[in-house]
């Protein structure tokens, strides 16, 4: 076999069975192998950055890689944003990039670039394949680097000239990764601690499963410690399920006064709170002044199960029945807002749907009205690089085909990777979007207000505002594949998104506001 082949095999028996993928002319040989490996589903992206983002989505939900092919340095570059993303998710991802042939290096042609001093900006596993004969332990290396808890984006260059040469085998199989459970010592000090007064538990990474949930509320009912969520957690459960943590403020302000009465923090698969920003007089590190921060489960260890020892450890018991809030009934006709479009998803959403959330200005109305709604996961924004929610979904879409997917998604966001539609109608992906169209960058109007600066200038607003002209999703939708309509009034909003739960495949929603 020659060593494309090589590489689609050795993927395939370590089931990664999914390359997201923009090839080149550097790629054309992994391209002629997807035919004699049908193992491996080849899925084709209009851009790198929905690449990256697709990759995250399925790794966040299936647990295992996807794989993406990207052309040379340039095409990596394209997708760093979104790999950004899935750094900070901590995400297993394979990502292959293609390269020059060897000897043609020396000459310094246009597409060449330093691609391992991209790669490192988002990944710490960087390989370049240089010899044939070692191609499949290269590839090998790099699934388990990937999947090493707690998860990262592992990258492989491979000159074109290796991807030619033959090669005798494919590489050996990876074993599983697992993720240990803590010491019984730090499990045993953190029941000590939660005895204490003004305890708190902060959970992230995948500690935020419904298992992981439902043993911080016993551990809550029984100690009287506060939990809270990593508001940028890759996924976690949200819904009608008697105990929810409370997610960690966006502002420092508000996220400030949540903590003031913590007195002792314990970590769970994440880290002490911090801003996303900072701001003037304002503290980025968010926890009071002389607050102890213990670790229950480091980002590597399995913070699940570490919960559950810890309530047992506690003696905590099912903990107590708690009322869950019910959706409202379908109003009549009025102009349509953020709250009644979060209403509307928490009447009308199934049970098991998967929520990839990129609303930014809208999104502190949108969790709290979802709380609602029937028990679903949610994956936020993880890194804050831009671009995120639609190739997101179109992953999770990927990963769980016989659950619905709904992408919430702020206009001015979608435009960063809107070709993600084209691959969902290609691929006839069950992904309900909708736009939240408010024409303006609402979270920098925000910003600016807080800023000090009470009457930006003409200049000032034109560069947050995206109208003049707007936006016309419905068009872009239908023009790259995707059903789309508008919708203006609450009732509208209602009967769009209730038909379009209804309907397998993908459907978007303007939702003009």
């Amino acid at each position: 076999m020659d060593g494309a082949e090589c590489l689609i095999r050795t993927l395939s028996e370590n089931g990664i069975g999914i390359c997201f993928m923009n090839p080149g002319t550097s790629e054309m040989r992994f391209v002629n192998a997807l035919d004699r490996v049908p193992e491996m589903r080849g899925m084709l992206c209009l851009f790198e950055g929905v690449c990256a983002g697709a990759a995250d989505g399925y790794g966040r939900i299936a647990g295992k890689p996807a794989a993406t092919l990207l052309h040379l340095g340039p095409g990596l570059a394209n997708g760093l944003c979104n790999f950004h993303n899935a750094r900070k998710a901590r995400t297993p991802v394979v990502s292959i990039v293609g390269e020059h042939t060897r000897q043609h290096l020396r000459y310094d042609a246009p597409l060449s670039a330093d691609i391992e001093a991209f790669a490192r900006t988002v990944s710490e596993h960087v390989r370049v394949a240089r010899d044939p004969a070692g191609l499949g332990c290269e590839i090998s290396g790099t699934i388990a680097a990937a999947v090493a808890p707690p998860g990262q984006v592992a990258t492989l260059i491979i000159p074109a000239d290796v991807s030619w040469s033959e090669v005798e085998a494919s590489g050996p199989g990876v074993a599983p990764a697992r993720r240990p459970l803590p010491a019984p010592e730090t499990i045993g000090q953190a029941a000590r601690l939660l005895r204490s007064p003004g305890a708190a538990l902060l959970l992230g990474g995948t500690a935020l499963s419904a298992r992981a949930v439902a043993a911080a509320g016993r551990l809550a009912a029984h100690t009287g410690a506060l939990v809270f969520a990593d508001r940028n957690a890759p996924r976690m459960v949200w819904g009608r399920r008697g105990f929810l943590p409370r997610l960690m403020p966006y502002f420092p302000e508000a996220a400030l006064e949540a903590l003031a009465g913590v007195r002792n923090m314990v970590l769970v698969e994440t880290q002490a709170p911090v801003s996303f920003f900072g701001y003037p007089e304002t503290p980025s590190y968010l926890l009071p002044e002389g607050c102890p921060v213990s670790v229950l489960a480091a980002r590597s260890e399995d913070g699940t199960s570490a919960l559950e020892a810890l309530a047992e450890e506690c003696g905590a018991g099912p903990g107590a029945a708690l009322a869950n809030p019910s959706p409202k009934a379908e109003p009549g006709e009025a102009p349509l807002t953020c709250e009644a479009i979060g209403d509307a998803l928490a009447a009308l959403m199934p049970e098991g749907a998967i929520v990839s959330d990129e609303t930014v200005s809208a999104q502190p109305i949108l969790v709290e009205r979802l709380r609602a709604a029937a028990p679903f996961e949610r994956m936020p924004v993880t890194g804050g690089a831009i671009g995120q929610g639609l190739p997101v979904a179109l992953g999770a879409a990927c990963a769980a085909p016989d659950r619905k997917v709904v992408a919430l998604e702020a206009d001015g966001s979608a435009m960063y990777t809107l070709q993600a539609l084209w691959t969902m109608a290609r691929e006839r992906l069950d992904v309900v979007t909708v736009i939240f169209a408010n024409r303006r960058y609402r979270i920098l109007e925000i910003e600016m207000q807080r800023a000090g600066i009470a009457t930006p200038g003409p200049a000032a607003q034109a560069m947050m505002d995206i109208g003049r002209p707007d936006l016309d999703f419905v068009r872009m939708a239908e023009g790259l594949g995707v059903p789309a309509t508008r919708a203006a009034t609450v009732q509208e909003f209602w009967a769009q998104f209730r038909a379009a739960v209804e309907t397998r495949g993908p459907v978007l929603i303007e939702a003009v506001l």
